[in-house]
């Protein structure tokens, strides 16, 4: 797993954890899926979709993304997102799930190693001209060093990411965080929360 990618990818996507002077000591990243079963002032505990209880250290200035599910119609010409695909034989990557961010936000653009399954890839770039079939939907995400054509296949989960108040962190809601490995344990300033319920796909 390519952490040094990851991290910079997760510190821009959700405003970051945290990051060492030294890029030499930049901490290892684990990303936590699951849900909340105790919120303090300074710290969350999560269980993990694999089963595993995991503290999480929150900085002073932990922030909170909202990831809200929408229709694939909010994937337009133009739009910026980010997606967990699959490479497939033909050279195309097949979505896992597709976040897209608010007009004139472009952060972790390219293509690298990410860890919803074995061997997905995260893509983020801007959307070329959308074509639907009965498949789904295909497209073309542009970023500077290249280029993916991209299928989502129906009931892919789909959501819009935004800036949401601390409240929503409470013991029950479902989770994504990048958290850094520290000398005193795992630590965030930033939590993807799923609105009404709802599980952050990444």
């Amino acid at each position: 797993m390519r952490y040094s990618t990851m991290s910079a990818a997760c510190a821009v996507l959700f405003a970051a954890t945290p990051v060492a002077a030294d890029p030499a000591a930049t901490p290892q990243m684990q990303f936590l899926r699951g849900t909340v079963t105790g919120v303090s002032p300074a710290a969350l505990r999560v269980k993990t979709a694999a089963g595993k209880t995991e503290t999480v250290k929150l900085a002073p200035d932990w922030n909170v993304q909202v990831t809200k599910p929408v229709s694939v119609e909010q994937i337009k010409s133009g739009s910026f997102i980010g997606t967990a695909e699959m490479p497939q034989a033909d050279g195309t990557g097949r979505s896992l799930e597709v976040h897209v961010f608010p007009p004139g936000v472009k952060v972790g653009e390219g293509h690298y190693g990410w860890g919803l399954k074995k061997g997905s890839m995260m893509t983020n770039g801007t959307v070329g001209k959308v074509v639907a079939s009965p498949q789904g939907r295909s497209f073309t995400v542009s970023y500077p060093t290249g280029n993916r054509r991209i299928v989502v296949p129906p009931r892919t989960p789909i959501v819009q990411i935004g800036p949401g108040p601390r409240s929503l962190v409470k013991v029950g809601a479902r989770v994504f965080i990048p958290a850094a490995m520290t000398p005193g344990g795992l630590a965030t300033n930033s939590v993807a929360v799923g609105a009404n319920g709802s599980a952050p796909p990444m």
